[in-house]
């Protein structure tokens, strides 16, 4: 481009945008309503980037609270030489294997290796205080620090209180304080019997959560547990540095150490994958913020089609008039650009104290915004106000002079070539998401997606001029509707594609979810029959457990008619150490096992053997091993017919065994192998046993104590069995292990009949931000509608039209919109979702094991949303508008 052309290009811009900026101030209304649409998804985008970028300490603000007022943190864990990072997080033996230190460190010990005059505090950053709360235990995180020492002092902010000094007393944060329930000066009792005065209310900026802080004179504990706070004097060099490193000690000093690694600090980058798909939702977004702005640009041209004629004349060209109307674009995406940084920057500081407490629960570093990012989202900003006003200025450049100056508006002409791309670009996208579901690629599936919703696109204008064509039949509103959508094609296409698009994408989601959400209830294996208890004991190698006995009115006193029985494990008899374990396992015969692998693409002949047929799934909540029982807990273990389980019994009572898999028995006989913690596995004893084969669908074994006698091992208790006679409330298992807290430290875990599943908000949260969108889109569309309709109106009002008209059309134009685009995006999302699915089971088909295909599930909640949604949009806009017809006087 010459210098000549250059200067014309940006003297026409500057004009352009001149007539902009006046047209944005004369149009106030129509400017606002474009502002607040930008600005919103702005100030959203720009609060989180700033707020993250608050959140991301830097590594001195890290090492300040790592560090206090001290100059360096030593840990000293290894008896032998280590080597370390620039800045202390991590350590790793010099040579050999680590000789990991067993004795607590003194503060003399560590004073040796250190200049003389140097200060030395201890800092334990995790420790165990557990307290009562009523009958409930609550397990807190403790800190013991000296907060008197003016090192570590910087490290916590004293609210209330003083810091505690002796070790009887404590400070908690606000958070420990309000769950504790208790107030300074009040005792604290753990639940190892000791009583604790809270003394102050401390805050460490790493964590508002609940917290106990303890005095510094706290009991020693493991080494690995335990920091030291230094003060050297002349500071901490590398030679100190490389001196305590070749005695095991790690340094963290406030500057990197010289002749170390130093690792990258900072925001991983993400993988293509993860970058992928972040472009594609954001490109989803800018689409949905294009649409939405498009109608109000499209009316704002057809308002000014007089003055764009008028520059015609004058000598614009068609150039000349594409810039008048971009510079639409650039302006008010400038504008909403400005005001949602503004207004985001200024939520993300004065929310600050909110989002540290109840979100990241940490303070942050100090204030400073995310200059990169924020320029990006002001550019993606102005980008989404120039691709809103970039079809209108097409249009603009089009118009026929003289129906402008003439104040005429010509119907638009439909072109066949954007049905064909629109078809063209739908057919693509779904055939690009059904290649890249059967190939599991996230990204493409959202890029075939993506690339059918902007074929639909293309296709709307289309449909719509057909629909408006096919509605001569309506009565007179509606048919009023359709042909305003048709001749407004520029603002009413655009506003039923954002809703399009959004129920697509929200149908197309919820069908998924719903689908992946049934396909898991059918595969889902309860461990235990759907309402029993496993009552597990939390350390097995204390005292010896209470019996079943001991414990069965304290559980009946909160389960009514329940029944207790207690399990135990196979564990070696005789242990040649105490790392060594054992475990027994029933195996079949060599001419029932399946001599196949699980794989992903398997022969025919594994998925038509009789041996490779699994009849049993590996639980999903309760996976129990091998068990040790006289047969009391068969009931509450397979709740099989009482026929069945006496006749158990009674071969346990004779010393066999128990199994469900009839395959394992051959002639009266099962053969049990015991494998020990070396690896080594015996050769197996064939022992009388029995087959369940009634109750619940799971690989059991249950060895008799004589039969486990026999193989060398003994029954180690592990719990006890509920069988209740309904299911139980989170409240009730919580009462439960309150209520033999105090007898045996114990975990309640149910088995329940279907996974847990938070699927029913996520379907809700996808329904209920498609129909926001659909709103905005109808009321967008039918104020512009009314806005540009007025002589319409007055038209009606000349001859003699009932008043309720312009209320029956206002709900008529809302209904195109809402319905419209609804329908449309129900179509489109399900037949996405149903591809989807289809090319998943299809590529599972030849799996092996068979795993079970994908049913296609309609979410009731996302189409009562999408059917409740419309009839709102066209109420509110039957409600908001007046019914009193307006009556216009032309002068000549």
């Amino acid at each position: 481009m010459t210098s000549g052309r250059l200067a014309a290009a940006r003297g026409s811009w500057r004009t352009a945008l001149r007539i902009a900026r006046r047209e944005a101030r004369r149009s106030r209304r129509r400017t606002l309503l474009v502002l607040v649409m930008i600005a919103l998804p702005v100030l959203g985008l720009s609060f989180a980037a700033v707020s993250y970028d608050m959140s991301d300490l830097t590594r001195a603000e890290r090492q300040e609270r790592r560090l206090g007022a001290a100059d360096a943190e030593l840990r000293w864990t290894n008896l032998g030489p280590v080597t370390q990072d620039a800045w202390g997080d991590s350590s790793w033996p010099a040579s050999g294997e680590p000789k990991v230190r067993t004795r607590p460190v003194t503060a003399d010990e560590l004073r040796a290796l250190l200049p003389a005059g140097s200060q030395v505090t201890r800092v334990r950053w995790w420790m165990p205080f557990e307290t009562r709360i009523g009958r409930h235990i609550e397990a807190l995180e403790a800190r013991a620090v000296d907060l008197t020492d003016p090192l570590a002092r910087p490290l916590a902010r004293i609210l209330q209180g003083r810091a505690p000094v002796r070790p009887d007393e404590i400070a908690v944060s606000r958070a420990a304080l309000r769950l504790l329930h208790t107030r300074l000066g009040e005792p604290v009792r753990t639940t190892d019997g000791a009583t604790h005065r809270v003394v102050g209310v401390i805050e460490f900026p790493d964590n508002l959560g609940p917290t106990v802080t303890l005095a510094g004179v706290a009991p020693e504990g493991p080494p690995t547990e335990a920091s030291w706070l230094v003060h050297v004097p002349g500071g901490m060099d590398g030679a100190l540095a490389d001196r305590l490193n070749g005695q095991g000690v790690q340094v963290a000093a406030r500057r990197p150490l010289p002749g170390r690694d130093v690792y990258t600090d900072g925001m991983s980058m993400p993988d293509a994958e993860e970058t992928s798909v972040s472009v594609l939702v954001g490109g989803l977004g800018l689409l949905e913020v294009v649409l939405l702005v498009g109608p109000a640009f499209a009316v704002g041209v057809r308002r000014r089609r007089r003055d764009l004629a008028l520059v015609a004349v004058a000598g614009g060209d068609a150039v000349h008039l594409r810039r008048v109307v971009l510079a639409d674009g650039v302006v008010l995406g400038a504008g909403g650009a400005a005001l949602g940084l503004l207004l985001g920057v200024g939520a993300a500081f004065a929310g600050r104290p909110l989002v540290e407490q109840y979100l990241i629960q940490q303070r942050f570093g100090a204030y400073r915004v995310f200059p990169a990012a924020l320029a990006a989202i002001a550019a993606v900003a102005v980008l989404a106000g120039v691709l809103a006003a970039l079809a209108p200025a097409w249009a603009a450049a089009r118009q026929d002079v003289v129906a402008g100056l003439a104040g005429r508006r010509d119907a638009p002409r439909p072109r066949r070539r954007w049905l064909l791309l629109g078809a063209l670009f739908t057919v693509a996208g779904t055939a690009l998401a059904a290649f890249a579901a059967s190939r599991t690629s996230p990204t493409g599936v959202l890029a075939g997606v993506v690339l059918g919703e902007l074929g639909l696109v293309f296709c709307t204008p289309t449909l719509v001029g057909a629909l408006a064509r096919a509605g001569r039949l309506l009565p007179l509103t509606p048919r009023l509707a359709l042909r305003d959508a048709s001749r407004n094609r520029s603002s009413a296409a655009p506003a039923i594609s954002a809703v399009m698009a959004a129920v697509a994408g929200s149908v197309a989601l919820g069908v998924y979810v719903a689908s992946d959400d049934a396909r898991s209830e059918s595969m889902w294996q309860p461990g235990l029959p759907p309402g029993h208890l496993l009552v597990q004991l939390v350390n097995r190698e204390a005292t010896p457990p209470p019996t079943a006995g001991a414990i069965a009115d304290r559980i009946r006193a909160v389960l009514p008619g329940a029944t207790v029985s207690g399990v135990a494990t196979p564990d070696c008899a005789r242990p040649s150490g105490p790392e060594e374990y054992c475990s027994a396992q029933a195996v079949r015969p060599p001419e029932e096992r399946c001599r196949y692998q699980p794989v992903e693409t398997a022969p025919a002949a594994a998925r038509d053997d009789r041996r490779c047929v699994e009849t049993f799934r590996e639980p999903n909540d309760i996976s129990l091993p091998v068990l040790v029982d006289d047969g009391d807990a068969l009931v509450a273990l397979t709740d099989a017919p009482a026929d069945e389980v006496s006749a158990a019994r009674r071969m346990l009572a004779a010393g066999g065994v128990v199994v469900t898999d009839p395959r394992k028995l051959v002639d009266g006989q099962v053969r049990v192998e015991v494998e020990r913690g070396s690896g080594e596995v015996g050769p197996g004893r064939l022992l009388p046993g029995y087959v369940l084969r009634g109750g619940l669908p799971v690989d059991r074994l249950v060895l008799s104590p004589a039969a486990a006698s026999r193989l060398g091992l003994v029954g180690t208790p592990m719990g006890y069995l509920v069988d209740t006679t309904a299911a139980p409330t989170d409240s009730q298992r919580e009462r439960l292990a309150d209520e033999l807290s105090d007898l045996v430290r114990v975990s309640v875990d149910m088995s329940t009949a279907r996974p847990p599943s938070d699927q029913r908000s996520v379907l809700l949260l996808l329904s209920v931000a498609s129909g926001v969108i659909t709103l905005g889109a109808a009321a967008v569309a039918t104020g512009l509608a009314a806005a540009e309709g007025r002589r319409d109106m007055s038209v009606l009002a000349a001859v003699g039209a009932d008043p309720r008209v312009r209320r029956m059309l206002s709900l008529c134009q809302a209904g195109v919109i809402a319905v419209l685009g609804s329908a449309l995006g129900t179509l489109a999302g399900l037949g996405s979702a149903v591809v989807i699915l289809a090319s998943l089971n299809q590529r599972y088909a030849d799996s092996w094991p068979v795993q079970p295909p994908y049913p296609v599930v309609v979410p009731g909640v996302t189409m009562a949303v999408l059917v409740v949604v419309p009839l709102v949009a066209m109420a509110g806009a039957a409600t908001l508008t007046r019914s009193r017809l307006p009556v216009e006087r032309r002068l000549d």
